[in-house]
């Protein structure tokens, strides 16, 4: 077969692969916000027992992105990864590094669900004591959810390094159905919130199994359906003790700024969220007091999380996406040390970038009411509440993908400090806030939270913005900010056209169609949104916003449909020049608590490296892991370092498949 027929099949596997992922990630997150959407009509959205479930199911993925989170993305990855180019393709290094973590895992799920009740006691504050009893309750279903994150996490890993994407990333579909499946069941039995109050004094062990249990049970079926593809490997994966010689300690001593990083921005994120359960706690009061009008208009965190969810939905499908692409450039910039070209592809990415975030950013500011009396459980006092939390989130969507866009630059530039000095800045700028925001006047914390996230997005831009002059001098601002004003022009004229069809539909009163009817605000969002972005499209050609098609290349080449780069263009490769950590650094603000299997994905495709031709008079020289390993690192240093390494990069050097802790037996089946 010839070279050119070898690259085109290579490239259309290539592109099945990413249509494979792409579509798995579209329909996960659509079913996430059908589950979210049956989750308030099963409990309703402003409801005491909803505040209190996702308060309880929010932490099993703390606590493991906590504690173990770091080390499974910073340490084990790149391990895996290694492990996986031996001759026996990893499965005695994999196989010992799954017991072990498997060991730890059992080990920390363990401890953490005894200690459920001191748990709920750190991460909520002012609940009663019957609050506090069905909060532990909820800990106790939802806590062991931490062995099969993390187990999860692993498995993904080990089809990662085998390149098998697909799986992983339409696993998280089982888990969102099975947790359907259980609102659902929680609906048709017991009835939905709208008709008969679930309250603290209705609630019993069937509601309990039926939402709690569920849930769990998905995340056991999104870990276990990885079995089947991991099996099909055939690596003859088996419990191995012994882990002298793993190399872990080394590894995890090189990542340490980045396991500090996660740890920080964790610690922050569950410091906030002790606040935001302040509100909660007060509804319940005002409740027992009979004072129902003023417990109605309290915003709970549970408004908090739907409306992060709404918000966080552009950056995840676009800048992720954008910035996978785009990692690959900025590593070889890195490497040659070319900083025209790193600067140039951080410019590309901001301005290709924002052409969707801008438009996501006034799409969810105009359409908030609508959405909100969608996802409010049918209350349309709870849908206002929605309305206003995101509306007030909306507009630092931008920022928040262009910080995520940034911290990309330090880690192809293998700098794992810089993006820790940006997390304890905005850790402290969120404590502070958050210390400050519980001494508000309760109906204001939730709605105060949510400004705060939105200034600590703006502030993040800045002070990343501080760290890359001096590594890059400038950042292209004046070509930038003209993208950036031109785009401002058609979002605001799409902003108009969607506020006159949002009049039409009777969106600004409180008796108008768009807040009749959960059905009737679905039907507002599918009528407006499309005007909204047809207006948009038109006035980007208008102002001549040539990043549209920047953008559109990428994103439909990821769906099998790409356009030919222009002519001289040069030509982004789909797979990595080495391996890399996950895309998850860990950075605030992450404000939603629910799991994304997004997280736990390997970084950029790493491409299989084919080891050097040993010289004739050299026959049985060494064959290693990563050849490009040896070499010293290509990080630029600062005042107080000289270099900073890739978290993981050096640890076991030696023959590929002959760590001397670890012989392979030769009798092993092929």
């Amino acid at each position: 077969m010839s070279e050119a027929k070898t690259t085109q099949s290579v490239q259309s596997g290539e592109a099945r692969s990413s249509a494979i992922m792409a579509a798995g990630t579209l329909v996960s997150r659509f079913l996430g916000f059908a589950k979210t959407w049956m989750l308030g009509a099963a409990l309703g959205l402003g409801s005491t027992v909803n505040d209190t479930f996702i308060n309880a199911n929010n932490l099993p993925n703390l606590i493991f992105l906590l504690v173990a989170g770091g080390v499974f993305n910073a340490v084990l990855v790149p391990q895996i990864i290694k492990a996986s180019k031996a001759p026996d393709r990893g499965a005695d290094y994999i196989s010992r590094l799954l017991t072990l973590a498997v060991l730890v895992l059992l080990a920390l799920t363990a401890l953490v669900t005894l200690a459920a009740p001191l748990v709920i006691d750190l991460t909520t504050q002012g609940y009663s004591e019957q609050q506090k009893a069905l909060a532990v309750t909820f800990a106790l279903w939802c806590l062991p959810q931490i062995f099969f994150y993390g187990l999860y996490a692993l498995l993904t890993q080990v089809l990662n390094a085998h390149g098998a994407f697909g799986p992983a990333m339409w696993a998280p579909i089982l888990n969102n159905l099975v947790a359907i499946a259980g609102l659902g069941l929680f609906i048709w039995i017991l009835g939905a919130n709208i008709d008969n109050p679930h309250t603290l004094d209705s609630w019993g062990p069937t509601q309990t199994f039926l939402l709690a249990g569920f849930s769990t049970f998905g995340v056991v079926a999104q870990t276990a359906i990885l079995l089947i593809p991991v099996f099909k490997l055939r690596l003859g994966l088996r419990p191995r003790f012994g882990w002298r010689g793993v190399g872990l300690g080394q590894a995890a001593k090189l990542s340490v700024w980045t396991l500090a990083t996660a740890a920080v921005g964790q610690l922050a994120f569950l410091y906030v969220m002790r606040i935001a359960t302040i509100p909660g706690a007060e509804r319940l009061r005002l409740d027992n007091a009979g004072d129902r009008a003023a417990a109605a208009v309290l915003p709970g965190n549970a408004v908090l999380e739907v409306a992060s969810q709404l918000y966080l939905l552009p950056h995840s499908i676009i800048a992720l996406s954008l910035a996978t692409v785009l990692f690959n450039r900025m590593t070889r910039a890195s490497q040659d040390g070319n900083k025209a070209e790193l600067r140039d592809a951080l410019s590309h990415g901001l301005r290709t970038m924002a052409v969707a975030t801008v438009f996501g950013a006034l799409a969810l500011f105009a359409l908030a009411g609508p959405l909100g009396m969608f996802f409010s459980g049918g209350e349309r006092q709870d849908g206002v509440m929605l309305a206003q939390t995101l509306t007030i989130l909306a507009l630092s969507t931008p920022f928040l993908s262009a910080n995520f866009m940034m911290s990309r630059v330090f880690y192809a530039n293998e700098d794992a400090r810089t993006p820790l000095y940006v997390q304890l800045w905005l850790a402290v700028i969120y404590v502070v806030g958050a210390f400050f925001i519980q001494f508000l006047p309760v109906g204001q914390i939730i709605y105060a939270i949510a400004i705060l996230y939105m200034l600590g997005n703006i502030l993040s831009v800045v002070i990343s913005v501080v760290f890359l002059r001096r590594l890059l001098g400038h950042l292209d601002g004046p070509r930038i900010a003209n993208s950036y004003i031109r785009m401002g022009y058609a979002g605001l004229g799409s902003a108009l056209a969607g506020a006159l069809a949002l009049w039409l539909l009777g969106s600004y009163r409180s008796d108008g169609f768009a807040w009749s009817s959960r059905p009737a605000a679905l039907v507002t969002v599918a009528v407006v949104g499309p005007v909204m972005l047809l207006a948009y499209l038109v006035l980007l050609r208008v102002f001549h916003v040539t990043e549209l098609r920047d953008l559109l290349r990428p994103l439909m080449s990821r769906l099998g449909r790409g356009t030919p780069a222009p002519a001289g263009a040069p030509a982004e490769p789909t797979t990595a020049a080495r391996a890399t950590v996950s895309d998850d650094t860990g950075l605030i603000p992450r404000i939603s608590g629910e799991f994304d299997a997004a997280s736990f994905r390997a970084g950029p495709a790493v491409a299989p490296q084919r080891a050097p031709e040993p010289a004739p008079d050299q026959p049985d020289a060494p064959k290693v892991y990563l050849p490009e390993e040896d070499e010293p690192s290509t990080a630029q240093g600062g005042r107080f370092r000289p270099s900073v390494p890739l978290p993981g990069r050096r640890t076991y050097q030696g023959e590929a498949g002959r760590n001397p802790y670890f012989p392979v037996p030769r009798n092993r089946r092929k």
